[in-house]
């Protein structure tokens, strides 16, 4: 298995294992000795928070990040987004119901950790009570690596079958993505970096995009 962040010695097992321990009430108890600055990574094993506390105070997470992850999506808008997603909906989960909206969402705040939101709405179609889906995904990752949207829209499809974070949803999304607790964990580092420093790193790189 590859290491959790190149640099940072845990493992994807480790970070499960620490995410299914945050359940615990020992583990919500430890949690409010955690500096605010890592709340992102308040799941984690304290050895791993003391890694990324050495990385803030050395080159930084966007140093790290950026070397790890070089390159951004080109899924500019929210048509491109909801190809994107049914793609890997028709690929992984064709059982599964239709997804009939997709699109980025600047109101989500990923503050409150939230970074996709999968919402059901139910309506009368004639005689008949019809559902329609929706998945949103915050805006803040319109400019991110193709990674990070990845995890965000696999860990909402998910949903579409497995209602809670257990055993068989992170199955699921283990499934469509192998790597997804290396992505969750490196999405976190991200949202720590942008509290301490307020730096979209890939910003730039989209303006790029979009004007060549």
């Amino acid at each position: 298995m590859a290491v959790a962040a190149a640099g940072l010695g845990t493992c994807t097992e480790q970070a499960v294992a620490s995410k299914r321990a945050a359940t615990a009430p020992t583990a919500r108890r430890d949690a409010s000795s955690v500096p605010d600055s890592l709340r992102y990574l308040s799941a984690y094993p304290p050895d791993l928070q003391a890694q990324v506390a050495g990385l803030i105070a050395g080159s930084g997470l966007g140093v790290h990040l950026r070397k790890r992850y070089p390159v951004v999506h080109t899924v500019r808008n929210d048509r491109a987004l909801f190809q994107f997603v049914t793609a890997l909906k028709n690929e992984y989960l064709r059982g599964a119901d239709g997804v009939d909206k997709v699109l980025f969402d600047s109101k989500i705040q990923v503050i409150r950790h939230a970074l996709g939101l999968h919402t059901t709405h139910a309506r009368v179609q004639g005689s008949r009570l019809k559902a329609s889906r929706e998945i949103r995904i915050a805006s803040l990752f319109r400019d991110a690596p193709p990674e990070f949207l990845r995890m965000i829209a696999v860990h909402e499809l998910a949903h579409l079958k497995e209602r809670e974070h257990d055993k068989g949803f992170y199955k699921l999304c283990c499934h469509m993505a192998p790597d997804y607790h290396q992505l969750e964990f490196d999405v976190r580092l991200y949202l720590t970096h942008l509290d301490l420093t307020g730096e979209r790193l890939w910003a730039c790189d989209t303006a790029q995009i979009t004007t060549e």
